[in-house]
């Protein structure tokens, strides 16, 4: 029988034990060792029955257990530190505190808080609200705030089914199953007002409906994280399903879920800080373009006086308001991972008859325009729309912040990609969350607990150097022990996979015998879109299969990952992969583990060997597995992209070739790259793992795993990820937030507005050199070279712009790269024609093929780029000829 009604019935706790609630309720049992270690003394069994999760566990203890606790005085010791721990952590001064100085303006260098909003979190598995890296990345980016004592405020959606849970059918077809979470058994708590109501925020629908939303919060460390969640009596079903599933539905669905998480989510934010007393945010983050509409709910806040005393701001000037304080993270280095929407759908959920009715509709659907070559004028771009709502954006590795400014270059006409203001901030993982304790407690032996935690939290490279002093016995050791665990884990998951798909106990005895803890163990385990390749591992059978069971120097693998259920392609990647590791030739050194998620991969990382990564270059825009497997002494084996293309050395791993010439079609290309792939993984990864001393220990190997805890690990963590975000993002645009007052937004607004309608009169009407080269084409390095121009500037002032010399190396077609710009001054003007002239001098520090060209920009002090307006005024062929070319 099937119940009609589900509630949960909450355990009352003795007096003595009512510390346990607390801890239970803040998600940093999660990375706390410690406090993890109290609750399984509570009950071993009903730990593990509860999955390492505290809440399940206190709801499942029973009351002659609790009763003997409460009279256990060495428990009662633990229970008692671990909460004063606990307090001294969410209420001590941390990194943020200590290093917030002042600024110019005499107010305070940092940001009062933040608000980060992100569609889904990865704090930890008892809190399914992920899909893959880019929650684990926003899980991670909390815990790191926390541990930092960054004001951050989480913003995201709680969706009652996750993301789903995979299985595997008899013939390896992923199947997908979406398990009902009820908010009262997770580690959340619901806002309530002052009287005791649930706290709420509303959307206004077209045709006069609403979508109302609750607001749950967990509590990561210091940081609050508000969730979202729509299943609410008073919605209609449809409006009671937005929050269904994490990337689930239709259009419109994931329409109203990111409506509900930008807008809906500033409502929340605004509510929980106005109830608790926590710091209005000002800075507004937002981890990809799916809370993008955050921008409009703020624009309509100003526009309704909001924060400037109850004077309101045209949209123009709320915009550029808005922009001050926003900053915005891409994530996708492909246009089609972007959310995009039909300009009707946006149309209809916006303007009178619907949500923000104070914002002009007409200026919504231009934030999201597609106004660049190739673009699609009809949908609407969230992306795109990000950009122009934020006054800093970035990517999540050098090389990806590369690939974004080539990407949405369009939107700067005029610039060459170098100058897009996209910069990047590489992503870092959480160590506490990821490192082993085991990893932890032989570090903790060697430098003492205190300063084993601040390495990890903050980053100090001081600690990490004592790796170099752990004996070479004790890291191969380790790392035995740790590949030990990984084999027990993979056995248990392989046997419970098998009996899902049908199999009889009977018939799996060979389950035993799968992996060996002495044996080289490589890791591959991501999301299954097919640029990350699951499959490249299967191009030659017979080589793998030769890999596998070499006779002295054998490999095992273990592979795990998720297709979209709508990928079927990624589907059919699964079955393949899955299909290999049954045969049983080799099922005993490969494995596929089905339903990859944080439980899984926090055994999966310590225990390999080798992590691989073959992603079609520059497809990944930062991939972070492989950093999390880096912290445990794991070695990286890698396609140079995301961050191993920023950080990777032959000292710590390998860089597998990529075969990306034009004339490549792609199944050369995977030919090649697996080629490559094989031939590493046998004569050069296989050979120094299996190559031992007098001693039986892998000398160079574990030579390897010192450098990658050295030398990469204080650059991966996510400390060292958010204190970059404070200072080379939150901070500026900190003071650009307070700086943009109601009369300086007008100001700004009413400028770019002059600079706009005036520009097309803009020109460079001149160029020449003062001082002709000592012989023709060529000059002499070291020497200065003057320059006169002439431009026209239509009804603009000097002051309005900034004109340039910009210089540097040029190719056969004179395209200038590594350039340099050099002011030009007004020396005289206006002329009878409004004509001005400008001069200044050219440094001639470089040799070989050298050129320059002029250019006119906007400018003003409240610009964070000079590419900020799109609009700049170049020389034509016939202003520049004769001038340019120097050196050939």
């Amino acid at each position: 029988m099937k119940a009609i009604r589900r509630f949960t019935v909450r355990p009352v706790l003795p007096e003595p034990l009512r510390p346990l609630s607390d801890l239970a309720r803040n998600l940093r049992w999660s990375w706390h060792t410690e406090t993890r270690d109290l609750f399984q003394a509570v009950d071993p069994a009903g730990w593990r029955a509860a999955g390492g999760d505290p809440v399940r566990l206190l709801g499942s203890v029973s009351a002659s257990r609790l009763a003997e606790l409460a009279g256990d005085q060495p428990f009662l010791h633990r229970l008692a530190a671990a909460a004063a721990e606990l307090d001294d952590y969410l209420h001590g001064r941390r990194w943020y505190q200590t290093h917030s100085g002042t600024s110019g303006d005499g107010g305070p260098e940092f940001p009062a808080a933040v608000a980060y909003f992100s569609p889904e979190f990865g704090v930890t598995a008892a809190l399914p609200q992920y899909s893959g890296g880019l929650g684990i990345l926003a899980g991670d980016h909390l815990k790191a705030a926390s541990d930092l004592g960054v004001p951050l405020i989480g913003v995201g959606l709680l969706y009652r089914h996750g993301y789903f849970r995979q299985s595997l059918s008899r013939d390896g077809w992923q199947l997908e199953h979406y398990p009902v979470l009820d908010p009262n058994e997770l580690p959340v708590t619901l806002v309530r007002e002052q009287d005791g109501t649930p706290a709420r925020v509303s959307l206004a629908l077209p045709g006069g409906g609403s979508l109302r939303a609750h607001i749950w919060v967990a509590h990561v460390g210091r940081v609050p994280l508000l969730m979202l969640d729509s299943d609410v009596e008073e919605n209609g079903l449809g409006e009671r399903d937005v929050t269904d599933r994490l990337y689930g539905g239709g259009s419109e669905h994931r329409l109203l879920q990111e409506m509900l998480l930008g807008i809906g989510g500033v409502r929340a934010v605004r509510t929980y800080c106005r109830l608790t007393g926590h710091p209005e945010p000002e800075v507004f983050h937002t981890n990809e373009g799916h809370a993008g509409f955050l921008g409009l709910e703020r624009i309509r806040e100003l526009g309704q006086g909001a924060e400037h005393g109850g004077r309101e701001l045209d949209f123009e000037a709320a915009l550029e308001a808005v922009r001050a304080g926003t900053v915005f993270t891409t994530h996708t280095p492909v246009p089609a991972g972007i959310d995009r929407f039909d300009r009707e759908l946006v149309a209809r959920h916006f303007g009178e008859h619907a949500e923000l009715p104070e914002v002009p509709v007409e200026k919504i659907l231009q934030l999201g325009m597609e106004t660049y070559p190739g673009g699609e004028p009809n949908l609407f771009n969230m992306a795109v729309m990000g950009l122009r709502l934020a006054q800093r954006a970035n990517g999540v590795s050098t090389l990806h912040g590369a690939v974004s400014r080539g990407m949405f270059a369009g939107l700067w006409p005029g610039f060459d990609a170098e100058e897009v203001p996209i910069t990047s901030v590489t992503n870092g993982v959480h160590a506490p969350t990821w490192v082993a304790p085991e990893v932890f407690r032989l570090g903790a032996r060697q430098i003492g607990a205190g300063r084993a935690d601040d390495a990890l939290s903050v980053g100090d490279t001081g600690p990490w150097d004592a790796v170099a002093d752990i004996p070479d016995a004790d890291i191969w050791g380790l790392r035995r022990e740790l590949r030990e665990q990984l084999v027990t884990e993979v056995r248990r998951r392989v046997r419970a996979s098998w009996r899902q798909r049908g199999a009889d106990g009977a018939e799996l005895g060979w389950v035993d015998t799968v992996l060996d803890p002495d044996v080289l163990t490589i890791g591959f385990a991501r999301r299954v879109p097919s640029y990350k390749r699951l499959t490249l591992m299967l191009r030659d059978r017979d080589r793998l299969m030769e890999l596998l069971l070499h006779p002295t120097r054998p490999v095992q693998i273990v592979v795990a990952g998720k297709a979209h259920p709508a990928d079927d392609g990624g589907k059919r990647l699964v079955q393949e992969l899955v299909r290999f590791a049954d045969d049983p030739r080799v099922r005993h050194r490969i494995v596929f583990l089905p339903d990859y998620g944080m439980a899984m991969a926090q055994k999966l990382y310590p225990g390999c060997d080798v992590w691989l990564n073959n992603p079609l270059r520059p497809l990944e825009a930062c991939g972070t597995s492989g950093m999390k497997a880096a912290l445990n002494g794991c070695l990286n084996l890698s396609v140079l992209d995301g961050w191993w293309d920023e950080w990777f050395e032959p000292d710590f791993g390998w860089a597998i070739p990529t075969a990306d010439g034009a004339a490549t079609d792609d199944d050369r290309r995977d030919d090649l790259e697996a080629a490559a792939l094989y031939e590493l993984i046998e004569n050069r990864v296989a050979p120094r793992f299996y190559d031992r001393g007098d001693q039986g220990l892998p000398s160079r190997w574990i030579e390897m795993v010192r450098r990658t805890l050295t030398t990469l690990g204080p650059k991966v963590l996510a400390g060292r990820m958010v204190r970059e975000y404070v200072e080379r993002l939150y901070a500026p645009a900190a003071r650009a937030h307070r700086a943009m007052g109601a009369e300086t937004a007008r100001e700004l607004a009413a400028w770019k507005r002059r600079v706009r309608t005036s520009w097309p009169r803009v020109a460079v009407d001149h160029v020449e050199a003062l001082e002709q080269p000592a012989s023709e084409g060529t000059a002499e390095l070291g020497a200065t070279l003057g320059l006169r121009v002439r431009v026209a500037l239509g009804d603009l002032e000097p002051d309005d712009v900034e004109v340039q010399a910009v210089a540097g190396r040029v190719d056969s077609d004179d395209a200038i790269a590594d350039a340099q710009t050099f002011p030009l001054k007004p020396a005289s003007g206006p002329d009878l024609e409004g004509r001005w002239v400008y001069e200044g001098p050219l440094a001639l520090d470089r040799t070989g093929p050298f050129g320059y060209t002029v250019r006119i920009l906007p400018a003003h002090r409240l610009l964070a780029a000079s590419a900020d307006l799109g609009l700049v005024a170049l020389p034509t062929e016939a202003t520049g000829e004769g001038a340019g070319v120097l050196m050939r």
